[in-house]
């Protein structure tokens, strides 16, 4: 796989996604926007992933959409004389991004984002499409678009209603202040915050050891009943887990687990199948 703005390597169940743009703050180019797609499709087919970490490098997580970029792709496409093909193309060209990021949130192991130094713009949408987040002590947020005057359309308004209050977040979205560590870790945003970028990355890589170590196909379903739970009321999501544990509570994951259980040992739990 060559890729020119992310790395991925698999170990041990853990699939580690590294943005490797550090001279350019991490900036999400036209090739960011195809190659996530890419790395969470093989993802996906490789199942012997039980858990993501998103990590980044340099002094930024990322400083969001590349602005040479957006000065190109505001215009739409075609021919500008037709308005209404030119709109249509840059729908299209939203769709595309706002699917790089929806890839992220269905993925169907956790994905675990390691935020250091500045989370803007598209870096917000990028850790709200994540499960958890774990940030170093001087990172922050910012929910940039408003400074550019544009809505944010990428996925950052539709999935953090679910991670913060609605009052807090029409703050940060209509100013786009900073939002910093301290303030994300009291709000819940940021399960944990470490002293530096090392150390948060081992905190991330700590917390994907673990949940790889449980049953895959149970967290498989965790995730998948929790996502849909987003859509459905409180009965239809009681119906849904009650359909999805019917169908799945088949094999030997539960035996062993409850064996490992009683003789304090550790399950083993096979990987699911392509």
């Amino acid at each position: 796989m060559e890729l020119q703005t992310l790395s991925l390597t698999v170990e041990d169940g853990i699939a580690r996604v590294t943005m490797i743009r550090a001279a350019e703050l991490n900036t999400m180019n036209r090739a960011f926007w195809t190659e996530l797609i890419t790395v969470f499709e093989a993802i996906d087919a490789d199942t012997s992933v039980r858990a993501v970490v998103i990590a980044s490098t340099g002094k930024h997580f990322s400083a969001g959409l590349d602005l040479k970029m957006a000065a190109g792709s505001l215009g739409g496409g075609g021919d500008s004389s037709d308005l209404g093909r030119a709109r249509e193309s840059f729908r299209r060209h939203v769709k595309h991004m706002q699917d790089t990021f929806t890839v992220v949130d269905r993925c169907r192991v956790p994905v675990i984002a390691v935020v250091q130094g500045g989370c803007i713009g598209g870096g917000v949408d990028f850790v709200t499409a994540c499960d958890m987040r774990i940030g170093t002590a001087d990172c922050f947020f910012t929910i940039q678009e408003i400074n550019i005057a544009i809505v944010a359309d990428v996925g950052t308004l539709q999935r953090i209603p679910y991670l913060l209050p609605q009052g807090l977040i029409r703050e940060l979205c209509y100013t786009g202040r900073r939002f910093p560590a301290a303030e994300a870790a009291q709000y819940g945003f940021l399960n944990k915050v470490a002293d530096s970028h090392e150390a948060a990355i081992e905190a991330g890589m700590a917390m994907a050891r673990e949940i790889a170590g449980k049953s895959p196909l149970a967290i498989t379903g965790i995730k998948q009943v929790l996502n849909a739970g987003r859509d459905m009321t409180i009965e239809q999501g009681l119906d849904y887990v009650a359909v999805w544990n019917a169908g799945m509570l088949q094999g030997d994951d539960v035996k062993n687990a409850v064996t490992a259980q009683t003789s304090r040992s550790v399950a083993k739990f096979a990987d699911l199948k392509a």
